[in-house]
C-alpha cells in the first residue's frame, strides 16, 4: 500500500516528473519558434546584402537557411510530438494504476521515427511558413532585386 501511495497523482515525485516533461515539451516548442525567427533573420540579411551588391542570382543563397531550418524545425516538432505521446502514456499508466517506479524521471520520446519526422515536415505549421519564405525569396529574386540593381547601374 505504501508503494501505491507513492504513485498517485498527488505525490511529489509524480508531480515533479510531469513538470519535467512539460518543461521539455515547452523547450521543443520554443526551439521550433527560434528556428523560424533565425530563418527570417538570416534570409532577410541575405536579401539585403544581395540588394546592396546588385547580384540577384545570389538571392538563391537564402534557400540554404530555409532548407536547413525547415528540417530542424520539423525535427523539433517531431520530438515535441513524441514527447507528448510519452507524457500521455505516463498519465494513462498513472490513471490505470500501472505506474512503476522505473517510469518516474524517465524522459524519453515515444515512437520517434522517420515517418513522424516526414509528417512534421509536411505539417501545416511548418510547411506553410517555409513555403511563404521560399516564395518571398523567389519574388525578391525575380521582381525586386533585378529592378534595384538596374537602378543602381543607371539603366
Amino acid at each position: 500500500m505504501a508503494l501505491r501511495s507513492l504513485h498517485n497523482a498527488d505525490s511529489s515525485s509524480v508531480q515533479a516528473h510531469l513538470t519535467i516533461m512539460q518543461g521539455v515539451v515547452q523547450r521543443m516548442a520554443e526551439n521550433s519558434r527560434a528556428c523560424k525567427v533565425w530563418c527570417v533573420t538570416l534570409v532577410s540579411a541575405i536579401l539585403v546584402l544581395v540588394a546592396r551588391t546588385g547580384e540577384p542570382r545570389h538571392a538563391l543563397l537564402a534557400l540554404a537557411p530555409v532548407a536547413l531550418f525547415w528540417l530542424l524545425d520539423a525535427y523539433y516538432l517531431a520530438l515535441e510530438r513524441a514527447l507528448r505521446k510519452s507524457y500521455e502514456a505516463f498519465v494513462s499508466k498513472l490513471h490505470a494504476g500501472n505506474l512503476a517506479t522505473a517510469d518516474l524521471y524517465r524522459v524519453k520520446p515515444t515512437k520517434m521515427s522517420a515517418r513522424l519526422f516526414a509528417a512534421c515536415i509536411r505539417s501545416f505549421s511548418v510547411w506553410l511558413f517555409y513555403v511563404v519564405l521560399l516564395v518571398t525569396i523567389v519574388l525578391a529574386w525575380l521582381l525586386v532585386l533585378p529592378s534595384d540593381s538596374m537602378l543602381a547601374r543607371g539603366e
